[in-house]
């Protein structure tokens, strides 16, 4: 039988771990099919080894040789430092134990002397970007080294004509847009403000423009990586396609770092639309609103964003003054975005209305310049910041996110929403409509063991229900520390054999950020 997915230790403050719960119920929701890796006859792709990671003298001897193999400044030690690379306000879960030093190279060749060093002595290496990932994906279970981009956040490379450009990993995608926006292109993947390009890979993020543009995966052409022992790879050319070979962008995207470093990206990027407007339509209730998503999708209307906010976020909205003059209805709201010339702009949105009001709309306000385009969206701008201010002494946020295909939004929502309320608890809706993920915002009392349960049971629930929908456990936040047990239930014992069998074969000592996405092997 095999054991639950679980990382060596977390805070739980006092009372229940969040993380423990979440990971059990999910390990024994798998466990059915999970048994089946003992009893199966099937080819186990060649035995997983469990690594053996460096004592700490060792650690502190590979220290000094990264010193002296790049220069003094290179590695930092400062307790400040280690607990910024190890915990996070935005993650749900941290762990007790801190990375044992920080690296800051200035270049793939330093990334490259950094993993051989860390490969030799066998020392875990966590990949740091922007920090703003809340699964526990930078989190240093096994302690080691948090390889820090902060010095590697250059544009290398700006093909204009060609629409593409090469970034390092701590090149912020709103910078990369001020910086080339006179060109009239711009990278349309918009996770938060604050996500930098290494994170972006790792987690394969998406945002609010999701509906037109896809996720990361879709604009990444190609990759330079840094594996386990220091072999630099570049995943393919510069083409907008190829045929040569494996797609290893695919097995790098979403990876968390786990496969290997990403030190450089070369993005796809788009034309700026000549036409923007933006919409605002509000419903009785998120059946309503979900039923329009479903329906304008259906349609085929060419949608830059369609984002929901439910009658909780908004009464946020409103409290938390950012778009002040302006009062919004407290009901569950849709928000479109549209682009693309002036009279195609005109026509979607006429669309969009009439779409909407065969499903019971409210109000439908288009913004009919730039001045009201800013104020209309201002509200889902500001939604996450609106939460955040408005949260109640003593008490912690939970953001999970699931994705159903289009049919199933509605219900899962309603479910999920019902589940939380009926126990007293805070919760609101975010939801990227144009393709199925939404967010669940929860605020409750962690020393709290009986409140703690709850949430937790709550938020399984709403995992389970979207895999019996034939969705996924995340669509955009990755798996992390928080989701593994989850993952095999989403997956299956085979499926995940095959991950942890590629990733044996690029890390077979387990040193690149172990303990995410799955288990290392005992």
């Amino acid at each position: 039988m095999p054991k639950p997915e679980t990382p060596p230790s977390s805070k739980s403050g006092r009372g229940v771990s969040a993380l423990s719960l979440l990971t059990f119920a999910c390990s024994a929701a798998a466990l059915g099919v999970a048994v089946s890796m003992k009893l199966s006859n099937k080819p186990q792709y060649g035995a997983l080894n469990a690594p053996k990671y460096a004592t700490t003298k060792e650690m502190l001897k590979a220290i000094d040789e990264i010193r002296s193999a790049i220069s003094e400044e290179t590695i930092s030690t400062d307790d400040d430092d280690l607990k910024m690379h190890g915990f996070s306000e935005w993650s749900q879960i941290n762990i007790d134990t801190l990375p044992i030093a920080v690296a800051y190279p200035r270049s793939t060749e330093e990334v490259s002397k950094i993993a051989k060093i860390c490969y030799k002595y066998h020392i875990p290496m966590i990949g740091f970007s922007g920090g703003s990932s809340i699964e526990g994906n930078f989190a240093a279970p096994y302690g080691g080294i948090s390889v820090d981009f902060a010095h590697m956040d250059k544009i290398v490379a700006f093909h204009e004509d060609d629409l593409d450009v090469v970034v390092q990993p701590a090149v912020g995608w709103m910078k990369l847009n001020e910086d080339i926006e006179n060109s009239g292109l711009f990278f349309p993947v918009d996770p938060s403000p604050s996500a930098k390009f290494g994170g972006m890979v790792g987690t394969n993020c998406s945002g609010t423009n999701a509906a037109r543009y896809g996720t990361m995966k879709d604009w990444v052409l190609n990759l330079t990586v840094v594996l386990a022992d220091g072999t630099i790879i570049k995943t393919r050319n510069r083409p907008r396609k190829s045929a040569a070979g494996y797609n290893l962008n695919g097995i790098f995207v979403g990876a968390e770092g786990t496969l290997g470093l990403v030190t450089e990206i070369t993005l796809k990027l788009a034309v700026i639309p000549k036409e923007f407007s933006v919409a605002v339509c509000t419903f009785p209730t998120i059946r309503d609103a979900a039923a329009t998503a479903s329906a304008v999708m259906r349609a085929g209307v060419p949608i830059a964003a369609l984002e929901l906010l439910d009658d909780t976020q908004m009464k946020v909205v409103n409290k938390g003054g950012n778009t002040a003059p302006r009062v919004w209805k407290e009901v569950p709201t849709l928000f479109f975005k549209f682009s693309g010339s002036k009279a195609s702009v005109a026509d979607n949105i006429k669309e969009v209305q009439a779409i909407s009001k065969k499903h019971n709309a409210g109000s439908f306000e288009f913004a009919k310049d730039e001045k009201e385009q800013h104020l209309l969206w201002s509200a889902r701008k500001t939604a996450l910041w609106s939460m955040f201010a408005l949260k109640p002494e003593g008490t912690n946020f939970w953001s999970t996110d699931v994705a159903v295909p289009y049919s199933r939004v509605a219900e899962i929502i309603e479910i999920s929403k019902k589940d939380l309320e009926g126990k007293g608890i805070f919760t609101s809706i975010v939801g990227h409509l144009g393709d199925g993920n939404f967010h669940e915002a929860i605020f409750y009392n962690k020393s709290d063991p009986v409140e703690t349960a709850m949430v937790t049971k709550a938020v399984h629930d709403m995992i389970d229900r979207a895999l019996e929908m034939e969705g996924t456990c995340t669509g955009e936040h990755s798996i992390g520390l928080f989701k593994k047990g989850c993952l095999l239930q989403e997956v299956g014992p085979d499926t995940l054999l095959v991950m942890k069998s590629l990733k044996q074969s690029l890390d077979p000592r387990w040193i690149m950020n172990p303990g995410k996405i799955f288990d290392i092997p005992e």
